[in-house]
């Protein structure tokens, strides 16, 4: 018979087992201060160059050359007035909300389509297609923009909105594709299987069944996509090149900060690169918690 201790439990039993230290042990407390410092400098890190800005958009370009650091002893309004309507940032917004917003969608239609095919259907050919698609997130986009122009020059799509569109839409399906295809593979297959036994066709299951069940997954990559295009630069200097007037927003802060060089309106620039960070922060701030949910929910499942 093994000798116990005085509660019954077997001597030397917990002699192997090293415990953790707890909340309020000293090894504890000490991993949670260097928690806490290394989030609160991360916050700066990333929110500073933010706030610096915006704190520069309401100084005159002299206030900001003599310190830089400094709060404005008085609000310029004016900067803001200039970089929305003499350096056009206004009409290149729009005109990033329709590109944006026509590719994005296309975006996730046709990837969710060709995501779903490819988790849920087996066919010959099919790991090939996935892994084409898988490739194409490895490829630069640098290497493609000669080839690209002159594609877009025989076909007559330079210098419009969906000759634009579609080059976002083919640039942006790769990622979307191995997303979405990794998510339909977590959703039971039950569901769709009981929608087939009662009559309903391939393309009902898909947009009635099927895709609001991917509601998660769709918000989380369509907000990528969205930033990803919204910050998009090289694409458009390629193929937005003839006509100012449909610039986007990254090519109009271009040539804001080219102007600025001559100008020295150093607060407008600076309220036009807030200008441009501000849609960004609503569309993060408004999905938040989707975004979380969507890239939780594939692991929880």
């Amino acid at each position: 018979m093994g000798s116990t201790d005085g509660t019954g439990t077997p001597a030397g039993a917990g002699a192997g087992k090293q415990e953790r230290p707890g909340p309020g042990s000293e090894g504890g407390r000490t991993l949670n201060a260097f928690s806490h410092a290394f989030l609160v400098l991360w916050a700066v890190l990333a929110a500073g160059p933010l706030l610096w800005a915006v704190m520069n958009s309401f100084k005159s370009s002299g206030a900001i050359l003599e310190d830089p650091w400094s709060l404005p002893s008085k609000l310029h309004w004016e900067n803001w007035s200039f970089a929305w309507n003499e350096a056009n940032i206004g009409q290149y917004t729009v005109n990033s909300l329709i590109v944006v917003a026509g590719s994005v969608s296309g975006t996730m239609l046709l990837g969710s389509m060709v995501a779903y095919v490819l988790a849920r259907y087996d066919f010959p050919g099919n790991r090939l297609v996935y892994f084409l698609f898988v490739g194409g997130m490895a490829f630069p986009i640098i290497v493609a923009l000669v080839p690209l122009f002159f594609v877009m020059k025989n076909f007559a799509l330079l210098d419009t909105y969906h000759g634009l569109i579609l080059v976002y839409i083919a640039y942006s399906l790769p990622f979307t594709v191995f997303f979405m295809a990794a998510f339909f593979r977590t959703l039971p297959a039950s569901i769709a299987e009981a929608a087939e036994i009662d009559g309903a066709s391939h393309s009902r299951i898909f947009f009635q069944v099927m895709l609001p069940m991917a509601k998660p997954g769709l918000i989380s990559v369509g907000i990528f996509n969205f930033l990803g295009q919204w910050n998009q630069y090289l694409i458009p200097q390629v193929v937005h090149v003839g006509d100012p007037d449909k610039y986007v927003l990254t090519q109009g802060l271009a040539n804001l900060a080219a102007q600025t060089g001559y100008r020295g309106n150093w607060g407008g620039l600076f309220a036009g690169l807030t200008l441009a960070v501000l849609p960004i922060l609503v569309v993060y701030v408004v999905f938040q918690r989707q975004v979380q949910a969507g890239l939780t929910a594939g692991a929880l499942k």
